[in-house]
């Protein structure tokens, strides 16, 4: 678990006023369907919306980008729709890695990838090792992520500390959730978007989207732009953010 605390919610944005952005990339499979193609050809068009996207986040001054690229429920599909889409995300690192480092991005993980294929796993952390030093936007994919496991490994992690006598029970509050997330070293999560037209969450970012804002588009994610996302920034800098306040 990292430990760092979180970034100051005053530093400084861009003109839109969001730093954090999350996406929940919905609706690969219906694009396929809906052109008479099989599912693997959504997910493949998916990768090419996440490359247009990850670009035009740099150009509109996101500090960081974060997508749900495969939950802790998606290993209930089809064995053979999780085999493509761990090749998907192979053969993503291997071919678009050297343009994220080229361009200062930090490409982070988020969620329990160490139980994924070793091999998988060694090519993650060789990724995340290279691009670390870099002090461009961050790039972070949630992958075998759940929000619900999240802050159960959160709170056992503090259960933990305070067993030992590392902390007081009694001083355990936000900011020590905060630092025993997977997000700790992440700006706050500013505008949560899904696509697809579907108004849930699916266990993504439970703890960190309570007073992020929230955009639901019915476009399906391969149609997903940079249009699409100045869009949603668009309308995020158009809301009236008061955590609570008057």
């Amino acid at each position: 678990m990292a430990s760092q605390a979180k970034p100051d919610l005053t530093s400084a944005a861009p003109a839109h006023g969001a730093r954090h952005v999350a996406i929940i990339m919905d609706g690969n499979g219906r694009w396929a369907k809906k052109r008479l193609l099989p599912r693997i050809a959504g997910h493949r068009a998916g990768v090419e919306a996440v490359r247009r996207v990850a670009r035009a986040a740099q150009d509109l001054g996101l500090e960081c980008l974060t997508l749900y690229a495969f939950s802790s429920e998606n290993w209930k599909r089809p064995a053979s729709e999780v085999s493509d889409l761990m090749g998907l995300l192979r053969h993503f690192i291997q071919s678009d890695l050297d343009e994220f480092h080229a361009n200062g991005v930090r490409l982070r993980i988020i969620g329990d990838y160490r139980a994924l294929d070793p091999s998988l796993v060694d090519l993650i952390e060789g990724a995340m090792a290279r691009t670390a030093a870099n002090t461009g936007p961050i790039v972070a994919i949630a992958l075998n992520y759940g929000a619900q496991d999240e802050m159960v490994r959160a709170v056992r992690c503090l259960a933990d500390r305070a067993a030992r006598g590392e902390v007081d029970p009694a001083a355990i509050g936000v900011e020590a959730i905060d630092a025993a997330l997977y997000t700790a070293d992440l700006p706050p999560l500013d505008l949560l978007i899904r696509t697809s037209g579907e108004l849930r969450l699916s266990n993504f970012l439970l703890w960190q989207a309570a007073y992020a804002e929230l955009y639901f588009t019915d476009m399906l994610w391969p149609d997903f732009d940079a249009g699409a996302l100045a869009g949603a920034l668009d309308a995020f800098r158009l809301r009236d953010r008061r955590f609570g306040g008057l």
